[in-house]
């Protein structure tokens, strides 16, 4: 189970460095990390920074996930 798990991380990481390596070439249809994080950090509903909310949960979780024993 354990080397299970170890395959779906390294299937995952590797998956994510081939669409960063496609949204850099010239052309690409997919936007890089960056360009995604920035309309997600303007998002706003009213006066409600909810893309920052959003990206602050997401980061809690993940931290809690991998870091919390």
């Amino acid at each position: 189970m354990r080397a299970l798990a170890i395959g779906g991380f390294l299937t995952a990481l590797l998956l994510f460095a081939a669409v960063g390596w496609a949204a850099r070439r010239d052309g690409a249809r997919i936007p890089p990390l960056g360009d995604v994080c920035a309309v997600l950090m303007r998002a706003e509903i009213g006066p409600v920074p909810v893309g920052r909310i959003v990206l602050l949960g997401f980061w809690w979780w993940l931290g809690w996930h991998f870091l919390a024993r």
